[in-house]
């Protein structure tokens, strides 16, 4: 049986996520770098070697060392996970980029289309580094449940089809499995628009109309990406697969998902957490701009974004993303 290398994982952004994939890449017998921005949470974690904020309860293995420099972060790296949330994601990645060797892989683990230049997140990371492997991982995974060491599955989607192989080989595990792609915008699509699906079937079960009309809301979502993936180059076996399909059933089917949540206030009139973060939120009005651009008819997308807008009532809106009128199912 081949032997997994051990690697040095530097994974930027110590919030749940991050704290997460450090936990499975830490029992994978990697040594993780946790890099965080708090010089104070840092020490707590190499300290009590706990990270209190998002999962007090877990102690954290003896191979994950925490800094809030980027420096050490990224120097002593064989392989650099990248969880911070999409919206910074540009700022940070410039901030990164002079501790990055040109030989280090990156892996995206974040999910959205950045909202100033309606970008997707690799897109932005080839930008900045030209001359590195970019690679995405995205599928239906809760941080809570990766940390617990949960059975989870995720795609790993890369266009070199070797770096997703060795990529997924160096990341799988009995109960943390990664799948390969090549297709990373279809990849993308799905983790990044599924958010604003989220959002919608939140606003949905929020209005109380029923597990029907659940039901049928994440059946129309999963049209509106399977159409917007095609449409920007995604593979149609991507569309049904982990990154996409069981990403939308996930995220629109739990309370553990801050969209589904967040669209669930929404919808029975709460004050809304100022620190739930919703990628969705910041998401939906770039999506629809995007289905705009490209001529795709995304009643559920732009339903979502003119309800953030406040430029429709939700109690009308929410109705109208089951109630649309008759024609032949696309």
């Amino acid at each position: 049986m081949k032997t997994r290398k051990s690697l040095t994982i530097t994974v930027l952004g110590g919030g749940a996520w991050g704290t997460a994939l450090s936990i499975m890449a830490a029992n994978l017998q990697h040594n993780v770098c946790l890099y965080l921005r708090d010089c104070k949470n840092a020490e707590i974690i190499n300290t009590k070697r706990r990270n209190s904020r998002y999962f007090p309860e877990i102690v954290l293995p003896d191979t994950i060392t925490a800094t809030a420099d980027q420096q050490d972060a990224l120097s002593i790296a064989d392989l650099v996970m990248v969880v911070v949330p999409a919206q910074v994601l540009a700022k940070a990645l410039v901030s990164f980029a002079p501790f990055v060797s040109t030989k280090i892989p990156l892996i995206l683990c974040c999910k959205g289309i950045d909202s100033p230049s309606g970008r997707f997140m690799s897109e932005i990371a080839r930008d900045i580094f030209p001359k590195n492997s970019i690679a995405t991982l995205s599928g239906p995974g809760f941080a809570a449940d990766v940390a617990k060491g949960l059975p989870t599955a995720v795609t790993i989607a890369a266009s070199d089809e070797r770096l997703s192989i060795n990529l997924a080989y160096m990341l799988s595990g009995p109960l943390f499995r990664c799948y390969v792609s090549t297709d990373v915008i279809g990849v993308e699509v799905g983790g990044a628009l599924k958010n604003v699906m989220a959002l919608a079937a939140g606003m949905v079960a929020g209005q109380k109309l029923g597990a029907s009309a659940q039901a049928a809301i994440i059946t129309r979502g999963f049209a509106e990406l399977r159409k917007i993936g095609r449409k920007l180059g995604g593979q149609e076996e991507t569309m049904t697969g982990l990154s996409v399909l069981g990403d939308l059933i996930l995220t629109c089917s739990s309370p553990l998902s801050r969209n589904y949540a967040y669209g669930i206030a929404l919808g029975t009139g709460k004050q809304i957490d100022s620190s739930l973060l919703a990628e969705g939120v910041a998401t939906a009005p770039v999506a629809a701009n995007l289905c705009k651009k490209h001529n795709i008819d995304a009643p559920i997308i732009s339903t979502v974004a003119a309800i953030l807008a406040g430029h429709v009532s939700i109690n009308a809106a929410v109705r109208t993303f089951v109630t649309r009128p008759l024609k032949f199912e696309d």
